[in-house]
């Protein structure tokens, strides 16, 4: 198998490989993606099996059921379930796509939308929408308050980390640090400023959920999430080129600074939807491209759709585990997640300098 070796030691595969790979992630994380969804609308309090929840998706389609189903059964799953299920696919799937594309764009494998102040910005905006009240956009307000919030705070990281045409990582991490410390006062603040009822949607979307999840709240975010999951992928080959250097990429005849500020339009627009709907809900951007990259290399045709399909898969089993661990009480996501992704990012730093030793 031939492989391309980048400026900076990364091995992209050659493209006769590309093809069998996205294949392969699609064909194992697709009918998983499925099998899971299928799984976790009928778990819970009213119990759905399999068979009673593929019989209500076909009765829609006016086809014949295979198995019999309550009037509760076909309202829980209607009302309740499906729409957290979705709701879940869509936010994990674009945290993830947007956390792959993040790490190929400052050519660091710990950028995250959450370490960088992204989600900080959203949430941010998030709280003001809630406290002013602002109403211009109707049920879009807040998804629109959440994008700004996110491109704002995501130009501001970008434009402090360039130094001579390139991104300093360092600088970049420390920028981070400080818009997660001002919009964490900012918000502090508001919460301050908050009544009873706007204090309590404030704590939620602090901790991270998807027991709000309707599909008010679905129609009102998926063209934001949809919109980065399928406009990502078309620029894996830009982002391809970029890991040789953005040098290298112009020459190739990539047009870099407007993929850059596309990338982070993108990021912000999937980020700052998925705030807006579920809180702040870490390490899903961080995690998911790793394991993809370990299990299928570092080609972003590849990366970014598998990503997706793991990321969605992800969060539907951190909510399904959220709301059953400790019924009839259930956990914030960001919990679970903050659980299983925070030992992961401390394998990466420990791997990382075991390596910078090595060298």
């Amino acid at each position: 198998m031939q492989l391309n070796t980048t400026a900076e030691g990364t091995r992209i595969p050659a493209r006769s490989t590309v093809g069998l790979r996205r294949a392969q992630a699609l064909l194992i994380l697709g009918p998983a993606l499925v099998v899971i969804m299928i799984a976790a609308i009928g778990i819970g309090a009213v119990e759905i099996s399999p068979a009673q929840v593929i019989s209500i998706i076909l009765s829609w389609f006016g086809l014949e059921p295979i198995a019999e189903y309550s009037e509760i059964q076909l309202r829980v799953l209607q009302a309740i379930r499906l729409p957290r299920v979705v709701l879940g696919a869509l936010v994990g799937g674009a945290l993830a796509v947007s956390g792959a594309a993040m790490q190929g764009l400052f050519r660091n494998p710990l950028a995250d939308p959450g370490l960088l102040g992204i989600s900080s910005g959203a949430s941010l905006a998030a709280a003001a929408s809630i406290v002013l009240n602002f109403g211009l956009f109707g049920i879009y307000s807040m998804p629109v308050a959440a994008f700004g919030g996110a491109i704002i705070s995501t130009a501001i990281i970008y434009l402090i980390a360039q130094e001579r045409g390139r991104v300093n990582v360092a600088t970049m991490l420390l920028a981070g640090i400080a818009i997660n410390a001002i919009a964490g006062a900012l918000t502090g603040l508001f919460v301050y400023m908050a009544s009873d009822d706007a204090l309590r949607s404030i704590t939620f979307w602090q901790m991270g959920s998807l027991a709000n999840a309707g599909w008010r709240s679905v129609l009102a975010a998926a063209p934001f999430l949809l919109g980065t999951m399928v406009l990502m992928p078309v620029l894996a080959s830009s982002l391809n080129a970029m890991l040789l250097g953005e040098h290298n990429a112009r020459y190739l005849g990539i047009p870099v600074d407007a993929v850059k500020w596309v990338i982070i339009i993108l990021v912000a627009l999937g980020v700052g939807a998925g705030v807006a709907v579920s809180g702040m809900i870490g390490f899903v951007g961080l995690v998911v491209p790793h394991l993809i990259r370990l299990w299928l290399g570092p080609n972003h045709r590849t990366l970014l759709p598998a990503s997706g399909l793991l990321g969605a898969i992800l969060l539907i089993l951190a909510d399904l585990l959220a709301r059953t661990l400790l019924l009839p009480a259930e956990l914030p996501i960001g919990i679970v997640t903050a659980v299983l992704g925070g030992p992961f990012f401390l394998y990466l730093l420990l791997r990382d300098r075991r390596a910078s030793r090595l060298s």
